[in-house]
């Protein structure tokens, strides 16, 4: 399929869709970019120059997209080869946007490609994040993100109680350690109510019986979900009840610098628990 699309916008255009060699790094930062998915989209407006962004994705200014503000007024594009290859793009930045056969068709195109990477602790945001700004041409931007950063983390205030606290996302599940979210708690000097690994529903027999110290409860303005276990009555009314940190949802997504806006939170939460 990916191969039929080549062919036909090389028919249409007229381009030339043989493989290209990449540019020089010596040539200076790519000029032309088109951004695939919100994650790309962070990444891209906080370390590319403005002037060099063709488009960005449908998701850029939703609620969840941190970097909402940067991006109005610069043009929107679909993950669709065709519509990609029609903007002409030097480079294209990619989490998920595309499918899993996106690089390797933009690639084939002559188009150099950065895929986003994953993190899964704070050494590892810090890298992504030094990484992106480097390949986007902006090194010593992201240097300066990362010592923020650092400064920011070293500054936050940790209780001394260590409170219980329970993530809880609109669609009704928690996270529990090896996830990011469980990195940053730890960040904050909070304690982990969710002891079983990766994501999971909310444990509500247990909050019955074991009530966590406070909440952290994550909101997205655009994925609301009247049916998940975060709107029944036990998880709403410790919601209403408990102490709480009001964690945005674009502040915890596709590790981001940001997410030390979501720990300073949660600290200072933390700090104004009393036993």
């Amino acid at each position: 399929m990916i191969k039929a699309a080549l062919l036909s916008f090389c028919v249409i255009t007229g381009a030339a869709c043989t493989p290209q060699t990449a540019p020089d790094a010596n040539t200076g930062p790519p000029a032309r970019i088109v951004s695939l998915d919100y994650c790309a989209d962070q990444f891209v407006l906080k370390f590319a120059d403005r002037e060099s962004v063709l488009a960005v994705s449908p998701d850029a200014e939703k609620s969840f997209s941190y970097m909402r503000e940067a991006a109005r007024g610069i043009p929107v594009t679909r993950s669709v080869a065709e519509d990609v290859l029609l903007l002409k793009p030097d480079l294209v930045v990619r989490s998920y946007g595309g499918g899993p056969n996106a690089a390797a068709f933009f690639e084939r195109a002559g188009i150099d490609v950065i895929n986003v990477g994953w993190a899964g602790d704070l050494a590892g945001v810090k890298a992504l994040n030094l990484d992106m700004a480097t390949k986007l041409g902006a090194p010593q931007k992201g240097r300066a993100v990362v010592a923020d950063m650092e400064a920011r983390l070293a500054a936050v205030k940790k209780s001394g109680a260590s409170p219980n606290a329970l993530y809880v996302t609109p669609g009704g599940v928690t996270s529990g350690p090896g996830s990011l979210v469980h990195e940053m708690m730890l960040a904050a000097g909070l304690r982990n109510y969710a002891d079983a690994p990766g994501w999971r529903s909310l444990p509500l027999e247990k909050m019955v019986y074991d009530a966590p110290d406070m909440v952290a409860a994550a909101y997205f303005e655009d994925s609301q979900n009247a049916w998940s276990s975060a709107a029944h009555p036990i998880a709403r009314r410790q919601t209403e009840t408990l102490p709480s940190a009001d964690i945005q949802g674009a502040w915890t997504t596709c590790g981001g610098w940001f997410l030390v806006d979501a720990i300073e939170i949660l600290a200072k939460a933390g700090s104004d628990y009393a036993p």
